[in-house]
């Protein structure tokens, strides 16, 4: 017989303790980089006034910070390379005001962000990145995907389309508010590492679970994992759901359906009846609308266009990319959906 014994007063004043500096260590860590981050604001600050209050000149980048660099160098070390000051600089220039700065990014994450030319994306990376609790490489892979304009295009109607449209429109408020606009297209699974074109259903799940941490951080804020291959029983069988998730922002179950080819009619056909059947067997009372989201390796316009998915704001279909695109074929991939964003505005205006 195993008698459980009381824990020794000395480990539990050892694990006491030990919670206290850990905790005490992660405050300091978290002052040392708040203080960083608004020294280095500060230090563009000055280089900026500094430069302002004699005539711009070419020079200036090239002789004053040099000259400065080797000097601080010299008495605070590495950190103040040319390269860094002008970052210090850039990093006023794209955040002048204080008051805007998260306390819970580092001067890594803001050395990434002062590369984001639009001000709205910046502004909203910004935030994204503090609430999310993004790590530097987390940031830097959204940032390269485009993360921002993906989610933009993918809402649909007139007050989604504006902002998109517009490239000056500095409103990054509430960019969520409707299930479409948690979704995105193209969805970039570039960290599954798996061959594009041989690749099997089971496989591209079995990497989707295998990697879901990857995963969930593509798929945007508030989801959480439910299950795989969710059973639902009716009187004629069977019927299984590739994956399911939850939102805890929409308060709603996510079906997602995986597809190896061209969107056709009878996947949405399946999505419409899975749907339909988790809102009459799953969803609970104070759940609000199952969503259900077609990934397959090729969007079809016509499918799109003449199906339920015109018009539902349940079903919906993106196309996953198993290669990480370069920035550029991303950007014409975005235009093409803002074309096409601008037909459906036409068809449903006339």
């Amino acid at each position: 017989m195993t008698l459980n014994t009381p824990a020794s007063p000395h480990n539990k004043l050892l694990d006491t303790i030990r919670e206290l500096l850990t905790r005490g260590r992660q405050q300091v860590v978290t002052a040392v980089n708040s203080a960083m981050v608004q020294t280095y604001w500060e230090i563009g600050r000055l280089i900026v006034e500094d430069e302002q209050q004699g005539e711009i000149r070419a020079a200036y980048g090239k002789e004053v910070l040099k000259t400065l660099s080797e000097n601080l160098v010299r008495e605070f070390g590495k950190g103040f390379s040319v390269r860094n000051l002008r970052n210090m600089r850039a990093f006023f220039l794209a955040f002048p005001n204080r008051q805007t700065l998260s306390a819970e990014l580092s001067w890594s994450h803001y050395s990434k962000l002062i590369t984001v030319e639009s001000a709205s994306a910046r502004q909203w990376y910004m935030k994204e990145a503090a609430e999310q609790n993004w790590s530097v490489r987390a940031l830097e892979r959204q940032m390269g995907t485009l993360y921002y304009e993906r989610l933009l295009m993918t809402q649909r109607g007139k007050q989604a389309l504006e902002p998109v449209l517009n490239e000056a429109n500095d409103k990054t408020t509430a960019l969520a508010s409707k299930p479409e606009d948690y979704l995105r297209d193209p969805y970039i699974l570039d960290f599954l590492n798996l061959p594009a074109g041989s690749v099997q259903e089971s496989e591209l799940e079995q990497a989707l679970i295998n990697n879901l941490q990857k995963f969930l951080l593509e798929l945007g804020k508030g989801f959480a994992f439910v299950e795989r291959q969710q059973r639902i029983s009716t009187d004629d069988g069977d019927y299984f759901i590739d994956l399911v998730f939850y939102n805890f922002h929409l308060k709603c179950f996510l079906l997602i359906d995986l597809k190896m080819h061209r969107l056709t009619h009878q996947d949405v056909g399946q999505m419409d009846m899975y749907v339909r059947m988790y809102e009459e067997k799953k969803r609970r009372t104070d759940d609000n609308p199952t969503i259900g989201l077609i990934l397959c390796s090729e969007g079809n316009h016509t499918v799109a266009k003449y199906s339920v998915l015109n018009h539902s704001q349940q079903l919906f279909a993106s196309k996953y990319q198993l290669e990480l695109p370069s920035e550029e074929e991303l950007r014409i991939q975005l235009e093409q959906q803002r074309q096409l964003l601008s037909e459906k505005m036409g068809d449903n205006n006339q």
